[in-house]
This record gives C-alpha cells, structure tokens and sequence, in this order.
C-alpha cells in the first residue's frame, strides 16, 4: 500500500506540475491542428502526384534501421552493464539481447498491426496480424505527398522503437529482478502500454489523404487519440522515452531498493563500458532520429544536426553542473548527459532550429543531473540507472519544450499544414496543451499498465530474486555463468 501511495504521489505530482503550466491563456485550436502531422514536409504541391518509391530514401531507411539495432545491442546493453557491479553484467547483457529478439517476435506478430492499422483513437486493428497482406511490392506512406516507402522496412523500422522501448526499463530495477519476471512484465507492458501509445501518437492516414479540409477533418478522426489533440513526437519521446521512465520508477518503487542501498558501495564496475555504449547510443540515435522523417531530404538534414548538437550541450550541461556542485567531473557523467540530451531532443529534433536545440540539451542536461542526484535522494526511490531521471525526465522536457523550440519565431519550423500545403500559423499556448495532452496521458497510461503488470507478475511467479542469490549476483543465480574468468 505504501508503494502504491507513493507511485500515485509521484504520478500526481508530474501532471499537476505539468497542467498549472498550462494555464495562462489557452486559445482554441486552428483548424489546421486536425491536420498537423509529427514532420514538416519538403513537398508542397497541391496536387496528389502517383506514389513512388526512391531508392535513396529506401536505402537510407534500411541504414537508419541498421543503426537502431546499434543503439539496443550493443549500445545499450554496454550502456547500462557498465553501470552495475561485475557480478550482474551479463544479467544485463541478456536481459538487453532477449528482450529486443521477443519483442521483434512480437511485432511481427500482432504488434505492427495494432499500432498501425485502423481501428479506434486508442488501438489499432488486427488486419496485418502475422504481417498478412504485406508484399515485396507494398508501400508505406511517407510525409511528402505521393512518396512511399517500401512497408517492409518501415516495419522493420519501426520494430526497432519497439524493441528499445522496453529495454530501457530495466535500469530503473537492474541487479535484483528474476529474469522470467522481467520476460512476462515485459510482454504484458508491450501490449497494452507501448502499442497504444505507439497507435495514438503516430497512427494517421497519410498526406494523401488530406486533399482538402473536408477530407483533412475525415483523415484526422481515424487516428489515434493524441495525434488528434496536435501533440507532436518527431521520434518518440513520449512513446518511448516517457513511457518507459514511468515503467522504470513504477518498477523501482514496487520491487524495492537494492541489498545495500545507501549503505554500501554500488558503484558501476566498468565506466569505459559505459562510456563504450554511449557512444554506441550516441551514434546509433542518427538512425532513431533521423530516420524518423522516413526520407533522405533537408529536413534529414537539420534532424541531424539537431541531434548532434544537443547532444553535445547536454554533456557539457552536465558537466559543468557536476563540476560545480560536486568539485570534479566525471566519466559517467559526461555520458549519462550525452544520453539526457539525446532523450529530450527526441520529441523535437523535427520542429527545433540549431539554437533550439542547444538550449533544449543545456535544459535537459542540468535538469537531469539534479534528478538523478537531487530528486533520487530526496524521494529515496532506487532507481538503479536513472531510467526515470533520464528518461523519464529527460523525456518530459523534450516533449514540453517542442512547443517552444519548434516556433518560428525562435528558429522552428513551424508545423506543416496538409491542406493549405505549407507551414501553419503558430499558436504557443494552443501547441503547449497538445503536448502537454501527450505528457499525462502518457504517465497516467504507462503508470497504470505498468503497476497492475508488476502486480499480476509478482502474484503470479514474484518479482524479486532471493536475498542469497542477490547477492550472488544475477549471473551466476539466474543464467549460471560470469561475465569474466578473472
């Protein structure tokens, strides 16, 4: 019960705080919202031109796609093994590897169809279950009118955010959880909390459809619930990032701290692996980003840059925050704000000019630094790897802040309407709403699913390893075998 007051407290706290933000002046949404897509497109002509496919676009996304798999394994696998102590490494290695390869499993499934078919604002259908009626020859829209995809590699593409997604979760409980545990947590969260998400943030119909308002307004009302309200999440930052911090702090609270938390040292037993698998992540979050616009284009382009740059403020931010308050900077550090600015340019490197996202990684960076040293302290949660102060945070700040990065008039570039064929007129507080619609329905929605999957799981087989094998450590306990033969 304790547990439960104390996860309904946080939950509270990140929406009030979101929603008193929200007060000042809120004007009623343009029409072109119901048409505001997660890009800005290069195409601008007012014609529906024949669909075709280019082979630069399909070869970049086979690529971008090839650099997601980077980023999962090896990149995160190194990212988060640096971080606990040599007895769990390859627990972590492991858990990484399995659950990227279930969830792809899953995907091809039943995962793709439910997060892009048509179906309701919440979930999608079952009609390309087991990927039936997809072809060599079928196509997957882009955000330019008439430009396709091959729809295989925009499934492949795409079952790579869902592979990720539920990886990252397992920092937030790291060196203490029964890997069946975290296989059947794994399976349920996927389901009902990733692929609606997943289904009500990016579902839509397509830029063809929108051939005027009135056919915009029939489009718009068969995507999914967030999409609708105008929210924008070039790559996932609510989708992923905020769903799977919330499931991490959810995790963290229920499963409990870790034998010797506060107590004894827990440092991370190899920090150049870490620093290995930031850079793995580092590169490999091109593909995530970038890749997102579907095309090889300018916007690629400026998407490329913005990750780049962010990235680079955050690691300073973080650096110096760290330098100041704690008198010396650190390795692990330096990575862990790299990663905070990654997550929070995430939402918006689509929308946000250069110095836009400068500013975005300073923010995150420094803001990330004091949850993961302040606010852990403070709540007294054991969040093993900072997935909720990274992620979760980081997350947030970068979904909140694309409604200001992404103005015009502070070097965005606005948001494209697909009726009128060029940039909408700009409303600050009507575009903040939308993502702040985005921010809470995700933490209530993930912070839902993912205490009543803990729950049932821990009913069901137990969360937790005993204390003898905890202290073992998970990789003889759990897989029987070591990391190293020192």
């Amino acid at each position: 019960m304790k547990h439960f007051l104390n996860i309904l407290i946080l939950i509270a706290l990140l929406g009030f705080a979101g929603f008193s933000l929200a007060e000042p002046a809120a004007e009623p949404a343009p029409e072109s919202v119901s048409v505001q897509i997660t890009t800005t497109p290069t195409a601008t002509s007012v014609a529906v031109t024949p669909p075709t496919i280019n082979k630069g676009d399909t070869a970049w996304m086979i690529m971008a796609t090839v650099l997601v798999i980077l980023m999962v394994i090896p990149g995160l696998a190194l990212f988060y093994g640096g971080m606990v102590r040599a007895k769990n490494m390859l627990s972590v290695l492991m858990q990484v590897f399995v659950i990227f390869s279930m969830m792809a499993v899953l995907w091809a499934i039943y995962g793709y169809s439910i997060a892009f078919t048509e179906g309701n604002a919440f979930f999608g259908g079952f009609s390309k279950m087991f990927l039936i009626g997809i072809t060599p020859d079928s196509i997957a829209a882009t955000f330019s009118k008439g430009v396709y995809i091959p729809e295989y590699i925009y499934v492949a593409f795409q079952l790579t955010f869902a592979g990720i997604t539920p990886a990252l979760i397992i920092g937030a409980f790291a060196e203490r959880v029964k890997f069946s545990a975290i296989l059947v947590f794994m399976l349920i969260w996927f389901t009902f909390a990733y692929l609606p998400m997943a289904h009500m943030v990016w579902y839509w119909a397509g830029p063809d459809a929108y051939t005027d308002a009135k056919a915009g307004e029939t489009a718009a009302a068969t995507a999914g619930l967030l999409f609708q309200k105008g929210a924008l999440d070039f790559a996932g930052g609510t989708v992923v990032h905020i769903n799977a911090g919330i499931a991490g702090l959810v995790g963290c609270l229920l499963v409990g701290k870790r034998i010797g938390f506060q107590k004894e040292s827990l440092a991370p037993h190899s920090v150049t692996l870490t620093m290995v698998g930031a850079s793995l992540l580092w590169v490999g979050w091109f593909g995530f980003n970038v890749g997102s616009n579907l095309e090889a284009n300018g916007l690629s382009a400026l998407v490329f840059v913005n990750t780049l740059l962010a990235s680079a403020a955050a690691t300073l931010a973080w650096t110096a925050a760290e330098w100041i308050i704690r008198g010396k900077p650190s390795m692990l550090g330096g990575a862990s704000g790299a990663i905070a600015g990654l997550v929070a340019i995430t939402p918006a490197c689509g929308w946000s000019g250069p110095m836009g996202a400068i500013c975005l990684g300073i923010v995150a960076g420094a803001a990330c630094f004091a949850a993961v040293t302040s606010l852990k302290g403070i709540l007294g949660y054991d969040d093993s790897l900072d997935a909720f102060g990274v992620h979760g945070i980081g997350g947030i700040i970068g979904a909140l802040g694309t409604a200001v990065v992404a103005n015009p008039a502070l070097g965005g570039t606005g948001v494209w309407d697909y009726v009128a064929n060029g940039v909408a007129e700009y409303s600050f507080s009507t575009q903040f709403i939308s993502q702040l619609w985005g921010v809470v329905t995700c933490i209530i929605w993930s912070g839902a699913v993912s205490f009543i999957a803990f729950k049932f799981v821990d009913i069901m087989i137990g969360l937790r390893v005993s204390e003898e094998s905890e202290r073992e450590g998970l990789d003889i306990s759990e897989h029987g075998e070591t990391a190293y033969h020192i």
